[in-house]
């Protein structure tokens, strides 16, 4: 059986709630973490290389970082159909919306948060506004990244603005879209 190690209010709860929307047989263990303001610490339990969250250990396979873990389930798990499997349509932008989170998404927001800002990170990452235009594109054509289809995109990218209320924007579509992805997980 897969395990995820976790660690409650981290990046990790994406991962739980995935998997609970699967209703995937996945063992969730709670480990310890060094978190931002300092606390915590690592946990020898946790197998992760940097002792982080989330980490899946399925058998000999070891997943980190929450796009790759998110496409591995939905890919394992197909039943609920959370994710386009290869040759479906749609898998291209749903490869492309995990990736575009952890390629962009993530350290322009915490690069944000730090309150870094520099000629480069533009360049690499384009910014803030440049991020919220590529989110609404797909809005406009319907209610989720992939048109009609809830996917774990949405659960992933959606993810930030659920935690941290002030990166969400006054864009209604991006606000209506958030309180969807919300009121899907909770349906797990």
């Amino acid at each position: 059986m897969p395990v995820l190690y976790h660690s409650p209010q981290s990046r990790s709860d994406t991962v739980v709630d995935l998997v609970r929307l699967l209703k995937a047989d996945v063992e969730i263990r709670e480990v310890a973490i060094v978190r931002q303001d300092g606390s915590g610490g690592p946990d020898p339990e946790n197998p992760h290389p940097e002792k982080k969250v989330p980490f899946l250990v399925d058998g000999a396979e070891q997943v980190r970082e929450r796009g790759a873990i998110m496409l591995y389930l939905t890919d394992a798990y197909p039943q609920q159909k959370l994710g386009p499997l290869a040759g479906e349509p749609g898998r291209g932008a749903y490869l492309s919306w995990l990736s575009y989170y952890q390629g962009v998404m993530e350290p322009l927001i915490v690069m944000r948060w730090a309150g870094l800002s520099h000629p480069a990170i533009e360049a690499t990452f384009r910014d803030e506004a440049t991020m919220l235009e590529r989110l609404a594109e797909p809005l406009r054509e319907g209610p989720y990244l992939l048109g009609e289809r809830f996917s774990a995109a949405d659960l992933l990218c959606a993810s930030p603005f659920r935690w941290f209320s002030d990166l969400l924007p006054d864009e209604p579509l991006i606000r209506e879209w958030v309180e969807r992805c919300a009121k899907e997980s909770a349906q797990g």
